[in-house]
């Protein structure tokens, strides 16, 4: 079997991430990208799948995509349906009991303390991404690779020029790479600006959107990657604050297209022909009316020991992720028995769609914590119109009006929890529409694009949009 320097190279990369797991190329690589060509995937953070459809959501941009490239009805996002994991999924295609982000945050066994990922992360990427990413592929294939924004990204060796997704200037600033900085700050449009509201962090919404893609375009312009990432985050954050559906949800969605559009002129100008463009996102969105408090019930169970507002000590910890509550058991001894218990407290209430404990948590393909630390014993799913509230305080279980009008993390079964999928451009079947995906088949797409071997991931590539 003949083997090419960089397919070797890539097995090589991907034994030392992954030690045992097994990895199956075919007998010779695929021709090498060419040079001159670009694959671009922008995630419109929290685009459901249900907006594309919708007519009052304005994407004409978006839309011409679809109509000239591909597209899916709706693309099935990974448990929790939250941003860091479901971003990991889009680069690696594989689902957390494999790629080993877990959530938005998790709960530390050994410290006794929840770690938070999102927003201002404490680990480098190699530190919390298990496998080969589709950018850590393509850089060991001699290709250029480039993302502003990206979650789990901060530090990445293979990441050519980078923005890590944090909130923090000073961490920012940091793993920023130096010649994106200087170039925001010389056309008059700096990425590291505060937030006029909270000073020290980076400024949120749209005018970040704005910057951040001025910043990408200039990356294409100027250093011409061979695969490039970019994360808008304006149409989650107001459908957080404002609900999904809503007028501010909307506006939102028509400035979002707005940033596409200008990525999509771009690849038109410096790469007419030879670019492929996937708009894509994360996960979808349930308007929230309710707001279920897991710990008022875990504490009324005789499961936690409350102080006050404090949580001072108890058999279970909760890590609420919006639509979603993980379940981490402290007592190891008594794990059976506290399963239990823990399914009889919910299996009742109102607003739980589902208790998972370790079959459930197998089938929606979550780690054993046996195996991944980082990982809940058993999780608690929300109704579409719920929410989990981590207060331990008050007699009742339940606010009716919580202050978030919107949020995910639900069940990814659930139709209006799935995400957009549209790819556009060289390499993509025009006018092919596919129905339900899931995200797990993206990346595996993106390295067929690229003629990138990736082996053994949970996704496969979706052939039916591949031109022949």
């Amino acid at each position: 079997m003949r083997m090419t320097n960089r397919l070797a190279g890539v097995v090589l990369f991907a034994a030392a991430l992954l030690g045992a797991r097994t990895t199956i190329f075919a007998a010779d690589a695929a021709p090498a990208a060419d040079s001159d060509s670009i694959v671009v995937m922008i995630s419109v953070d929290g685009l459901a799948g249900y907006y594309i459809d919708d007519p009052k959501a304005e994407m004409p941009t978006i839309r011409q995509l679809a109509k000239e490239g591909a597209r899916a009805d709706s693309m099935r996002a990974i448990a929790p349906t939250v941003t860091w994991p479901n971003h990991t999924t889009l680069v690696t295609g594989d689902y957390s009991n494999r790629h080993g982000v877990v959530g938005n945050n998790y709960y530390d066994r050994e410290t006794g303390k929840q770690v938070t990922l999102i927003g201002d992360p404490v680990f480098d990427k190699d530190k919390i991404v298990k496998v080969p990413t589709i950018y850590d592929l393509a850089k060991q294939a001699g290709l250029r690779t480039a993302s502003i924004r990206w979650p789990a990204s901060r530090n990445a060796k293979t990441l050519d020029w980078t923005m890590p997704d944090v909130l923090n200037l000073e961490t920012m600033r940091q793993y920023t790479t130096p010649s994106v900085l200087e170039e925001s700050r010389a056309d008059g449009h700096p990425l590291d600006t505060d937030d006029p509201k909270d000073p020290g962090k980076i400024g949120q919404l749209g005018p970040q959107d704005d910057a951040d893609t001025r910043a990408f375009i200039r990356i294409l312009h100027e250093h011409r990657p061979q695969l490039a990432l970019l994360h808008l985050i304006i149409v989650d954050h107001t459908e957080h604050a404002h609900g999904p559906r809503s007028p501010e949800a909307y506006a939102a969605v028509k400035e979002a297209d707005q940033r596409v559009h200008d990525v999509l002129d771009e690849l038109n100008r410096d790469f007419p022909g030879k670019a492929t463009l996937l708009v894509v996102a994360d996960h979808g969105f349930s308007p929230i009316e309710r707001a279920i408090l897991p710990n008022v019930i875990l504490r009324n169970a005789g499961m936690l020991n409350v102080k006050g507002l404090r949580i001072v000590g108890g058999s279970v910890h909760v890590v609420v992720q919006g639509g979603a509550a993980m379940i981490y058991i402290l007592d190891s001894a008594n794990r059976d028995a506290i399963i239990d218990k823990v399914t009889k407290a919910f299996q009742d209430v109102e607003g739980v769609e589902k208790v998972l404990g370790p079959d459930g948590m197998k089938q929606y393909h979550i780690a054993d914590p046996k195996t991944d630390p980082h990982a809940p014993d058993m999780m608690l799913f929300a109704d579409e119109g719920c929410t989990f509230g981590d207060t331990a305080g008050g007699a009742l279980s339940f606010i009716e009006k919580p202050e978030r009008k919107g949020t995910h993390g639900h069940d990814p079964l659930l139709p209006d929890l799935h995400a957009t999928f549209v790819a556009w451009g060289q390499g993509i079947q025009s006018g092919t529409h596919l129905g339900e995906i899931k995200n797990i088949d993206v990346a595996p797409t993106i390295a067929a694009l690229l003629h990138i071997d990736m082996p053994n991931t949970d996704g496969h590539p979706l052939t039916k949009i591949l031109s022949k």
